[in-house]
């Protein structure tokens, strides 16, 4: 089949914007190709930012986390009267009131020069350990006054009472009389603990 001129003319046109709309086409295709790319790149960094901002809020939550148990071991520290100056007076005024409380019939003590504590594990640089050590010496019924002694004075607050050593001898004779005397002693010695944040304002 012969196409002649004049049908060649007609065809010139439509073949013309056959051509033209196949650029078009491949114009599109290129185009959304990229758009395709880019958005594939646009959300591979939007996920390694949403990953990064992940990991910075579980880091700061951790940080939260761990501020808000050393305020609270603060807090409770500072309730007991464990930071700062040591509390002579107090330390006075707890022991006599236990006395009478517990009606302890002969209770003598004294407390020494405070010493600074040596070099501990984990300790920061800007805080210092400060024991006093109270020497006591116990007349007593029982083990047990004590026992409850040691516990009351631990409850008072205003210091850390770690007991360094204790030494139980008997003072009277056995049962049989019929008097209520002291018959056991107890000579303890107690550190009395302090802490001192040399950075912590006054």
């Amino acid at each position: 089949m012969r196409i002649t001129p004049a049908e060649l003319q007609k065809l010139g046109l439509p073949l013309l914007l056959a051509v033209a709309m196949l650029a078009a086409g491949g114009g599109l295709i290129w185009s959304a190709d990229a758009a395709l790319k880019s958005a594939q790149r646009d959300a591979a960094a939007a996920f390694a930012e949403r990953q990064l901002n992940g990991e910075r809020l579980a880091r700061i939550a951790e940080e939260e986390r761990e501020v808000k148990q050393k305020i609270d071991v603060y807090q409770r520290l500072k309730a007991h009267h464990i930071l700062g100056e040591e509390r002579r007076l107090e330390w006075a005024d707890a022991v006599n009131r236990i006395r009478k409380q517990r009606e302890l019939l002969d209770l003598r003590y004294r407390v020494e020069r405070q010493r600074q504590l040596g070099s501990l594990p984990g300790k920061p640089g800007n805080v210092d350990f400060y024991a006093s050590a109270m020497r006591v010496d116990l007349a007593m019924l029982h083990e047990e006054d004590l026992l409850r002694f040691l516990a009351d004075l631990r409850e008072s607050g205003n210091a850390y009472y770690s007991v360094r050593s204790c030494q139980l001898s008997r003072s009277g004779p056995g049962g049989g009389g019929t008097a209520i005397a002291p018959r056991l002693r107890a000579e303890c010695t107690i550190d009395l603990i302090t802490i001192v944040d040399r950075a912590a304002k006054p």
